[in-house]
């Protein structure tokens, strides 16, 4: 298990600043760097990590602690200097609240949790001695198998830092699954939830009542040979699984009259040198909120200003492979995209998905869709766009309990897939209302409008009805 430790400072750490934080814990300890210095870790004589410290992050994004610590925030600029203490070793964690108390101390700020840094003395070290480090060491996994790796956290939202994508990865690779183990106070980042695979790959939430229990099924689980597991029914049949689902995740939480606008999409560009990348995003981010975005980063929190030109820069140094990026707005209008670029055979992709959140007493702009939708169709090569309402959480956090499902309330299709159908099969569908052209007449996008009340769940038999039929089954 690990304990999250982090540090928020106006001036950036110097590297005297974080020796001293480091050095709290004794002159037996080993500082390695990885990484090329991205990562410094800590051990003891065993060759466990006692500490891991990832290289000070400037955070440009007004809101980012807020968002994923709940904590307040110096004005943007700030450095946030995470640290993870191995709580498995008693002194671990001390020598963490030790760290980013010095660093708060040392170039002035504050540390999160508040009672991490409630001493920075010297941390007991006998018998601890240097031994080298494992180059393949994940400093984010806590119980490796052969089936999946698990992550504990210990923080109010699971961000996808730069250690859990990493980690991400390296489960990947290894063809793992990934267990992201949390109490029943975590929530999810929409960058988390988007990011995790299928099985067997989950989020399990600690229970007082049941023990185990899936944050997004609310499946109740059990740790069976090297993973968490369904528990299965005694009742249980080939035909009727009968999978118990936990009485705190059922039970959901009370409608409080919060809205979420989702919106994901995908466009499909020309290869060509002179393409500018996330343009398709501000433009819908623009008709819905009336603002660009914040910023964006290619991890949490997201650190940089938003601008066009960098995240195209980024997504080129790093072709063909993929990018991935996350977009946010401000506290005042949440909102978060993920966005994944992909080089492939008919150009350049762009993977939206988006979400903003809306309070009991704010309205969604419902109708600003469709001129989100137009922007799409007209300047950036939309391919095809779904948008839902749905009753969530206004934060756009996932919470581990029942949330009920987004309902369509709009689908489009791009001006090159209307094209390419056969006949009118496009505009003539089963659906009662006929789909509006968006953009120019001799080569229109279609849209498709559904009713979109988060409590009727009828118009999903309308939008399969509507997918049948355009793929001609």
């Amino acid at each position: 298990m690990t304990k999250d430790v982090v540090a928020l400072t106006k001036k950036m750490p110097d590297p005297l600043s974080v020796i001293a934080g480091l050095l709290s814990g004794g002159p037996d300890l080993l500082v390695g760097a990885e990484a090329e210095g991205a990562l410094v870790r800590l051990h003891d004589e065993q060759g466990r990590p006692l500490l891991s410290v990832e290289a000070p992050l400037l955070v440009q994004v007004r809101g980012e602690a807020q968002r994923l610590l709940g904590a307040s925030e110096p004005e943007v600029p700030y450095w946030w200097t995470e640290a993870r203490a191995t709580t498995g070793v008693k002194e671990a964690e001390a020598l963490a609240g030790t760290f980013v108390g010095r660093i708060a101390t040392l170039v002035g700020g504050t540390a999160w949790p508040r009672g991490a840094a409630t001493s920075i003395g010297v941390v007991n070290t006998d018998g601890m001695t240097a031994v080298p480090v494992p180059a393949a060491a994940q400093p984010a996994v806590d119980v490796l198998t052969d089936k999946v790796a698990v992550v504990i956290q210990d923080r109010p939202v699971v961000a996808m830092t730069s250690w859990l994508a990493d980690t991400f990865r390296a489960a990947a690779e290894a063809e793992l699954g990934l267990q992201i183990v949390t109490p029943a106070g975590t929530r999810l980042s929409p960058a988390v939830r988007g990011a995790l695979p299928g099985w067997p790959s989950r989020w399990v939430v600690q229970d007082e009542k049941c023990g185990y229990y899936d944050g997004l099924s609310g499946a109740i689980l059990q740790w069976a040979n090297g993973l968490f597991v369904t528990l299965e029914s005694p009742d249980a049949t080939a035909e009727d699984p009968r999978t118990p689902i936990a009485e705190t995740f059922a039970q959901g939480a009370a409608d409080t009259g919060e809205r979420q606008l989702a919106v994901s999409f995908r466009c499909v560009h020309p290869a060509d040198d002179r393409l500018v990348l996330g343009g398709a995003v501000e433009s819908v981010w623009r008709e819905i909120t009336g603002e660009p975005p914040a910023g964006w980063g290619t991890e949490e929190p997201a650190n940089l200003p938003w601008s066009l030109r960098q995240l195209t820069d980024v997504a080129f140094e790093r072709s063909p492979e993929p990018t991935w990026v996350v977009v946010v707005g401000t506290p005042e209008r949440p909102g978060l995209a993920t966005v994944r670029i992909t080089r492939t055979t008919a150009g350049v992709e762009e993977d939206v998905t988006l979400a903003f959140g809306y309070g009991a007493a704010e309205e969604p702009p419902t109708e600003a869709v469709q001129r989100a939708a137009e922007a799409l169709a007209t300047r950036h090569d939309l391919q095809s766009m779904l948008v839902q309402v749905r009753r969530a959480r206004r934060d756009l956090s996932v919470p581990p309990h029942f949330e009920g499902p987004g309902v369509p309330y709009a689908f489009v299709l791009g001006a090159e897939e209307v094209r390419t159908m056969p006949g009118d099969r496009a505009r003539r569908t089963p659906l009662r209302e006929k789909p509006r052209e968006l953009g120019p007449r001799t080569r229109p996008a279609l849209y498709y409008p559904f009713p979109g009340d988060p409590s009727d769940l009828s118009g999903w038999q309308d939008f399969e009805r509507l997918m049948r039929h355009l793929k001609g089954s």
